[in-house]
């Protein structure tokens, strides 16, 4: 969803992934550019490296999370929203004492209503509806227990959705 709103809103996306298959699919949702997972996975060699990057959404943590905040450009901000690749942060002070950088947790569950409205319109707003679809596969409640596995193996690109109807 980020690739695609960010894109939409004018951005220069780059997109990480581990699945070279998936090219296509990030391309068509709005990445200028793909690179390697392993690139921002391993722990950084030192407390600041070349800034790179103008501003990040972070889904995975980890060391691809410190890498990112070693690369940030001055005052620029990573929203973390995700442990895909755990919820450790081995990271220095300096790249918040020498660059001013910003990480910004982001709350799901607490979040205040009138925040929670601004955040679904600003997505109605600037997410590619028509994009939509290649993001997510809808599941009956009956197949989630098969899914895990999947989800598990890093086999799912996007979203499930869960069809409790069903």
């Amino acid at each position: 969803m980020a690739v695609a709103s960010l894109s939409r809103l004018g951005h220069r996306v780059v997109a990480s992934t581990g699945r070279p298959e998936q090219r296509d699919y990030l391309t068509g949702l709005g990445a200028a550019e793909l690179i390697d997972r392993a690139a921002l996975a391993a722990k950084p060699s030192r407390p600041l490296d070349a800034e790179r990057w103008a501003g990040a959404v972070d889904a995975v943590g980890g060391t691809t999370l410190s890498t990112i905040l070693t690369q940030l450009k001055y005052r620029a901000s990573v929203a973390a929203c995700g442990l895909a690749g755990g919820s450790d942060l081995p990271a220095t002070v300096i790249p918040f004492l020498l660059r001013g950088v910003n990480l910004l947790g982001i709350d799901s569950v607490m979040c205040p209503r009138g925040e929670r409205i601004v955040a679904w319109e600003r997505l109605a707003r600037d997410l590619p509806l028509e994009r939509l679809d290649r993001m997510t596969e809808t599941i009956p409640l009956s197949e989630v227990v098969a899914a895990a596995p999947r989800i598990l193996g890093g086999e799912v690109r996007g979203r499930l959705v869960i069809d409790v109807a069903t």
